[in-house]
Order: C-alpha cells, then structure tokens, then sequence
C-alpha cells in the first residue's frame, strides 16, 4: 500500500515528527511513504485547501492508496478532503478514533489534529494512531463482530451517494476548481516526485503537466 503524508503552513514545523513516526509504523509493513509536503517551514506553501485538491489527485489517479493529513483541529483537512470524488476522509484524535475508523468507516485518508491537544508525548499518541490505523489486519471488518454487516452496507451506501452527487468526469472536476488553487497544490516537488511516478491516469498527468509548464 502506497501512503501519503500531506501536512500544510501552519504545522509544517512538526513535519520531522510525524513523518519519523509514519516511517517507523509503516516499515513495518513494507509500505512506502511518500511525505508530499510540506517538509518544514520554507518549503512549498500549502494551506489545507491544497492538501484536499492534492489528496484527491494522488487517490483518484491511485498513485497512493492512502494518505495521512491534518491541520491544527484536524477538522480544516478533513473537511477540504472530503469535498472532493473519490476521497473518504476520517478525524482522529487517538489511537481508538484510528482503529474505529479502519474497521467501520473504511475510507482511504484520515486527519489529525496536530496543534490541538499536542502537548507532552505527542509523538506516542501519533505513532499509536498511525499503528491502529495500518497494523489492524484487514480493514472494514466492522466492531464490535456483530454489527459487522449493517457497518459494511453503510460503509458502501456512502460510497454509492458520494459518487452520485460528485457524478461529473473527475477531470472536469479538476478544471472547475480555481486553477491558481489546483497549480499551488500540483507545483510541490515533493508532490510532482510521487504523483508523476506512480499515476495510473495519464489524462489528469497531462492535465498536470499543462498547469506547472504554464
């Protein structure tokens, strides 16, 4: 599984941390880490409006499976993830939120809160979310066992009634966004390294090509 770490401006000076953390769960499974940005704070500037525009891209083209975000609350990312095709994204605070959302919910990203609540042994906190998030064994067996059936049905239904509202071509989609937004999110290096290696749609990396050659 393909993982990525998207933090933005204003707690991209924990970006080490977290990463460090993400790494050391993730090795453990074979599971490359792409962190896209931002890496500290003079790299390339992303708010948690660019992280959903990017987090989408990188889950619809299925150059990763998965990514890890967040903002200070958690609750900015989330809500910038979620308005997009394709992308089903959770809200964590501790480790039960990562586990319950693997086996209920399913979705293929997941926000943290990395200002809120960030105090003394932060760092533990994360790497348990991280390990409940990924180390759980096979993901929407539901909990507890005996709702496990209605818990995959709605897990589906929500699936069907996203794709039913956000019905347009994924790429039409991209082009209605304000492309100054869609162009800072795509001209990361970081991002640009992962998405052009390992992009399986090459009308959206045509489409990515046009805005940073612009």
């Amino acid at each position: 599984m393909k993982i990525a770490l998207m933090m933005e401006n204003s707690q991209a000076g924990k970006n080490a941390t977290v990463v460090n953390e993400l790494n050391a769960v993730a090795d453990q499974l074979g599971h490359p880490v792409f962190n896209v940005g931002m890496h500290d704070d003079n790299d390339h500037h992303l708010t948690y409006i660019h992280l959903g525009i990017m987090a989408s891209i990188l889950l619809n083209t299925k150059a990763v499976d998965f990514v890890f975000t967040g903002c200070g609350t958690g609750q900015g990312a989330m809500m910038s993830l979620n308005l997009h095709p394709g992308v089903v994204c959770g809200y964590c605070l501790d480790p039960s939120d990562a586990f319950l959302f693997n086996q209920i919910n399913n979705g293929n990203a997941l926000s943290l809160a990395f200002a809120k609540g960030y105090g003394w042994g932060a760092e533990l906190n994360v790497r348990y979310m991280f390990e409940k998030a990924l180390l759980t064994g096979e993901r929407g067996l539901g909990y507890p066992r005996e709702r496990a059936e209605p818990q995959q049905q709605n897990a589906k239904l929500l699936n069907d009634v996203k794709a039913a509202v956000t019905k347009n071509d994924y790429l039409d989609s991209l082009k209605a966004i304000d492309q100054s937004l869609v162009t800072q999110a795509v001209s990361g290096k970081h991002f640009q390294e992962c998405f052009f290696e390992h992009c399986q749609d090459k009308d959206v990396a045509d489409y990515v090509r046009t805005l940073i050659s612009a």
